[in-house]
């Protein structure tokens, strides 16, 4: 545990400078959350003489005690059952927390640059993901079919409102964060803009608005703007989303995501589905969004329009920098959806007859 009160000067003191400076405000919660581990990962890792890293000064810190407290971090024992002792590697968890305290140092640095050393340790340490000859761990990524199958069983296990979120996911590139936890009545068709729907990315606080039809007028998402429309017809505000069945303890709906922004639950029903519609059990819902992004890239969307449907800044996450229009949303919209029709026009995303 890090102490209310750290010694000045010391890694702990490092935390709650970088917890009380306006550059953590500006962080989203689920990056708070990962650096809060992060940090106190590194912290509490006890030291040879019995202390703590945390209660270290940070004057003393070199990278070769960074490297060492690093190497401890990245192996953890496990005990099990019978006795036996397992040791497993935890790479994810220990590059999670050098990269946390990493932002600290340099927050802490232009915050108190008289007392946090310029050279910062964390940096620069060539961590990698995976260790040598460890086979790459891929994202479950979900087939158009898939997202039918599911979605029919969705409607058919009475979870409409995860049927609709799938294919939100699909088509606008949503991260389940903002799909269930951000995404409003009002966001959607406003008497001010009603051909057009917000879309905003919690992680990077990129927004804008997506046209809904073409040039001509056609809708470019007509399956899913039916359903968002049906939604919009009986709520006046607040999320979109909200569980399908009543709490035990209240007749009032409650918003999928809990206070915490927290979606186990959604997890376990998502899993329910997937059985249910016999797909694959690696299956997510975060595998829809990787759906939709593959789909794009089939259809040839540029980088351009990719960018300007999925709102990243970062060349490491699409090659190139260019211009978001409301030209590329439309263009990379029809792309998508001719190179669906032309593979499978057979398939439906229509509702079963008995669903409303």
């Amino acid at each position: 545990m890090i102490p209310a009160s750290p010694v000045p000067g010391s890694f702990d003191w490092l935390v709650s400078v970088f917890k009380s400076h306006r550059k953590w405000t500006e962080i989203d919660w689920k990056t708070q959350r990962f650096y809060e581990r992060g940090l106190a990962l590194f912290a509490n890792q006890k030291l040879k003489d019995g202390s703590r890293a945390g209660s270290k000064q940070i004057s003393d810190f070199t990278k070769r005690f960074v490297d060492a407290v690093y190497a401890k971090l990245l192996v953890v024992e496990d005990h099990e059952a019978n006795g036996a002792v397992v040791i497993r590697e935890r790479r994810r968890a220990a590059n999670a927390s050098m990269t946390a305290c990493r932002r600290a140092w340099f927050v802490g640095q232009r915050a108190q640059e008289e007392e946090v050393p310029t050279v910062n340790p964390f940096s620069r340490m060539g961590l990698k993901r995976r260790a040598l000859g460890q086979p790459v761990r891929e994202t479950p990524t979900a087939t158009w079919d898939e997202l039918v199958a599911f979605r029919l069983a969705a409607n058919r296990l009475g979870y409409r409102s995860v049927a609709t979120a799938a294919l939100l996911t699909w088509e606008w590139l949503q991260r389940q964060e903002h799909v269930f936890g951000a995404f409003e009545i009002s966001h959607y068709r406003p008497n001010e803009r009603p051909n057009s729907v917000r879309i905003v990315h919690p992680k990077n606080g990129e927004e804008a608005w997506w046209p809904l039809f073409d040039e001509t007028g056609e809708p470019l998402f007509p399956e899913l703007m039916a359903e968002l429309d049906a939604i919009k017809a009986t709520k006046v505000s607040g999320l979109v989303f909200r569980r399908d069945h009543e709490h035990r303890r209240s007749r009032i709906q409650l918003p999928w995501i809990t206070e915490r922004k927290d979606l186990r639950y959604l997890r376990s029903v998502v899993k329910k589905i997937v059985a249910a519609a016999e797909l694959r059990s690696e299956l997510s819902f975060t595998s829809f969004r990787h759906g939709g992004f593959t789909e794009g890239a089939d259809s040839d969307l540029t980088d351009a329009e990719l960018r300007a449907a999925a709102r990243h800044r970062s060349s490491h996450q699409l090659p190139t920098y260019a211009k978001r229009t409301r030209k590329q949303l439309i263009a990379g919209s029809k792309k998508r959806r001719e190179e669906r029709t032309k593979a499978t026009p057979c398939r439906t995303l229509e509702r079963p007859p008995n669903v409303t």
